[in-house]
This record gives C-alpha cells, structure tokens and sequence, in this order.
C-alpha cells in the first residue's frame, strides 16, 4: 500500500543523510552489475559487425555480405549464460568460506582473463572458453554484489539501494548499444575490440574501492567473529551516529545470528530444504525466477529483431529508446520504494507486463504486418520494458531478504542459477516462435507470456510476504514463528526488539507508541472536548 506504516524494530534513524556513506558504499559494491547489461547490448551488435563477421564468420556469396554460422552465433550467446548460471551455483560455497569481498574480486579477475583473451584471439575455441569464463564472472558480480548490498544496507534503504543496482545495470545496456552503433562501420577487428574494452572499466575502479571497504558484518557474525562485525559495522555507519543505536543494531544482528547458526549446524546446502528454510527457499527462488517467468529475456535480446519483423522503421534507434526508458524506470522506482510495499510492487509490475504483452499479441492477431499493429508493438513494448524495470530490482531484492544469513549465499545463488536456466530457455525457444522461417508468430507470441505473468501476479498476491523496512533479523523471527505471508506486515517482532531494549536503545515502534501517548496524555489535548 501506499504510505502506510510500516512496524520495525530497525534502531536507526529513518532518514537517507546519515546513511549518505553507507550508500555510496553500496554504489560501488554493485557498479559491476554495469557488466550485465553492457554485454547483453554489446553482443547483439558484434553479430551485424563486418570487423566481427570477418574474423568469425565466412561470406554469404547468395547475399552478398558476411554472415555468421547460427551455431556459432547461439553458443557465443548460450555459454555466456551457461558460465552465468554455473557461477551462480558455486555462489554458496565459495561465499560462505571466503565472503562476498573475496567473491567480488574473484569476478574481476575472471573479467580481466577472459577479456584479454576475446580481445587477443581469433580462434573460436578460445572465444567459446572466454564466453563461458566471462558467463562464471557476471554471475559472480550479480549474486556478490546483491549479498553484500543485503547484509550492509540500513533495512529502510535497502529497496533504494537496489533500485540502484539497476540503474547501472541499465546504464550498462545503453552504454553498449551507443558504442555498438558508434563503431559499427569500422571495416577491422577495432570494431568490436573497442567495445570489448569498457570491459575492464568498471570491475577495475570496483576492485581498487573494495580495498577501503569492510566485509558484510553479517557474514563475519556467522564466522563467529564477533568483533569485526562490530569494527565492520562502524565503519559503513556515519561516524556521528549514537552509541546506544550502533549497539542496538549490531546486538540485533549478534544475537539473531548466534541463533540462525545454531539452527544450521549441518550441511548448509541440505539445510535448505529443512524445516522453516523450505519455505524461505522455496519463496526466494519463485520471486527471483519472477525475471524469467515474465518474458523479460527473450524482448532484453531480440528487441532489435522484434522490432523489425513488426515493420518498425529503424529499429535499432528505437531499441536505445526503449533501454533509456528502462533506465528512466529504475530512477523513479528509487523515489518510492520507500512508500510502496514490496508486495504490492510485484503485483502492479506483473500485471501490467502481462497486460502489455496481450496487447501486442492481440494488436498482431486483429491486423498482422500492418503499420498500426507495428506501432501498438513499439508502444506496449515500451510499456513493458518501463513496468518491468521499475520493479526487476525488487524481486532480487526480496529474494535476498527470506533466506537467512547462515544460508543467504546457498539460496541466493541457486535462486539466481535457476532464473538464469529460465532465461537461457526462453532465448533458446524464443526464435523457433517469432522467427517468420519456423512458427511465424511474432508478437502473438505473448499470449505465452500474458498467461506466465498472470501467475506471476497471483503467485505474489497469495504467498509474498510483506518485508519493507524490516531488518533481515525481524524477516528470520516471522519466518521461525512461521507467521503467514498475510500478516507480516503488521506483526510485532518481539524477540528482535528485546535484543534492541538490552542495550538501552527502544526500537522505532516503541519510540513511535511512547510519542503517541504523550500526545494523548497531554494537557493540550485533554482540554478538548
């Protein structure tokens, strides 16, 4: 709902000044995530490149220009997928031993490898290799970057902080497409070796940033140690913040976390699948897969193509459009996550991205291939794309929310594997469905995606609790009381809140209560009436 408050044992301040460091902290924790959507534009441009086609593809004598091997062209596309998702899984182990710094300097060094290498070869093995390195290493800055942004973020600025998140990963796609279209016409291999390079850009300033940063002080309390996460947690709080509030939110994250590690002694990956955590992974793998389910993979890659098979003039102009849109999205999502429950923001977004591609698919059925139909394609997906990135960054958000921190690296890692398997499935099937030399559906192909997103939005509505604002160790007491999805919102963590009350700081709710009285009890207001 809009505005309503909200019941937190957060002992913070509830404002965005005095978080001002911490937030730019998480502003470099997730500039990598500029990676993802930068080769997501770049790739799609190398394969109309003459520099790119020459080196790894042959000339067309029917056609008369060079072309490429559909082969060569999906496994330059699916392994980088496939080292995406196969990061993502090795996510849990390598962060549970090593944290979420170590994981994201491990992605810059497999960034910096496989880079140098597309940029040196020519051979199409190595490429092959240098995709599927490249694939382990965006993974890794996802999933990486996200636990981390998680476990540092105050609870009322996470959703800003992710809203963030997407706005680089959408500057990254428009940042591809405008070097694409740039060097598009150079008749060499610089054509695609300069965009190459901006690989190298933003995993570097990320890697020489995290030197002067802390690790998660939630990681280091399950490594049982204690007093870094203490040292670790002043230093991503402003340094004039009070000491009984300090103390409060490091005895919160303390206590909770003595108590998420004694409940999973075992192996963590089995402890998943046990007890209250079946929940929490079941529910933290649905709504990150939310990505995949809502046909967001397939429009982010042939959008050009979808475009053109519409009738649409000059479709990669409109391409850019439609990403600066994303990125416009992204900027207005972070002014009000703060006001709009998580909940309400799943249900809107998939429902109109639903509505959006129902629309195109009817708009094609009633008058197929002509200029009318074409533009009601450009427009809806416009729609679309606008809905879609207003809402993507808090489905990852939420998904890092359920888990608990003993087994968030584990759950969010095969949450995140398993929405990229849903993508590299939907690319995969996408051509066979709108291409006009198989099925020849076009946009009508999505009455699929209308169907996927009608789940999606009753999925959210049924079974989706409410998180704003809560702390990770509130979001662990509800899940461990087994509260329903229904009455999160309003539920008092109590135990939360004692472990606040023990070193002298009440928390917002009961600050919110004693002001209330006051204002009742007061002189003022017993005189009237």
């Amino acid at each position: 709902m809009l505005g309503a408050a909200t019941i937190s044992a957060n002992p913070l301040k509830l404002d965005v000044r005095s978080h001002a460091k911490c937030i730019a902290i998480c502003f470099i924790a997730t500039i990598s995530t500029f990676q993802y959507g930068l080769d997501y534009a770049l790739v799609g441009g190398f394969l109309s490149m003459p520099g790119f086609l020459k080196v790894y593809g042959y000339y067309d004598t029917e056609l008369q220009s060079w072309n490429i091997d559909p082969t060569v062209q999906q496994l330059i596309s699916s392994l980088m997928t496939i080292g995406t998702l196969i990061g993502s899984v090795l996510v849990g182990p390598f962060s549970s031993n090593f944290g979420r710094k170590a994981g994201l300097w491990a992605a810059s060094l497999l960034n910096f490898i496989a880079t140098a290498i597309m940029l040196g070869t020519t051979n199409l093995g190595s490429l092959y290799f240098a995709r599927l390195l490249l694939g382990v290493s965006v993974g890794w800055f996802l999933t990486f970057s996200q636990l981390y942004v998680h476990e540092v973020a105050p609870a009322h600025l996470r959703g800003i902080t992710f809203a963030v998140y997407q706005c680089q990963l959408s500057i990254g796609s428009i940042v591809g497409a405008t070097v694409d279209y740039g060097t598009h016409d150079i008749d060499n291999r610089q054509a695609y070796q300069i965009p190459l390079a901006i690989f190298f850009v933003a995993p570097a300033i990320q890697s020489v940033a995290l030197f002067f940063f802390p690790d998660s002080p939630r990681w280091l309390a399950v490594q049982g140690r204690e007093s870094e996460a203490e040292t670790a947690l002043r230093r991503l709080r402003n340094p004039n913040i009070e000491e009984t509030e300090l103390l409060a939110e490091f005895n919160e994250i303390k206590e909770s976390t003595r108590e998420q590690v004694e409940l999973n002694k075992k192996a963590l990956f089995l402890e998943m699948w046990r007890g209250t955590n079946l929940r929490r992974t079941l529910l933290s793998i649905a709504v990150v897969c939310f990505h995949s389910a809502n046909g967001s993979s397939w429009v982010n890659i042939y959008t050009t193509y979808y475009l053109s098979i519409a009738g649409v003039q000059n479709p990669f102009s409109f391409s850019i459009l439609i990403t600066g849109l994303g990125l416009i999205a992204a900027i207005i999502s972070s002014l009000f996550i703060r006001y709009i429950d998580r909940r309400t923001i799943m249900i809107v977004g998939a429902s109109v991205c639903g509505l959006s591609q129902l629309a195109q698919a009817v708009a094609w059925t009633v008058s197929p291939g002509s200029a009318a139909a074409g533009r009601v394609v450009v427009a809806f997906i416009g729609l679309f794309t606008f809905f879609y990135v207003a809402y993507a960054p808090f489905a990852w958000l939420l998904g890092g929310e359920y888990p608990n921190s003993a087994l968030r690296g584990y759950c969010f890692g095969i949450a995140t594997a398993l929405n990229f398997l849903g993508n590299f499935l939907g690319t995969l099937t996408a051509p066979y469905f709108i291409n006009p030399a198989s099925l020849g559906w076009g946009p009508k192909y999505g009455y699929i995606w209308f169907a996927s997103n009608v789940i999606v939005a009753v999925f959210a509505y049924l079974f989706l609790p409410e998180t704003r604002d809560r702390t990770l160790e509130e979001i662990h007491e509800m899940f461990e009381n087994r509260v329903p999805a229904r009455k999160f919102k309003k539920y008092v963590c109590v135990g939360v809140e004692n472990y606040a009350a023990a070193v002298g700081k009440e928390s917002i709710r009961h600050q919110e209560v004693v002001v209330n009285e006051r204002r009742l009890s007061s002189p003022a207001d017993s005189g009237k009436g």
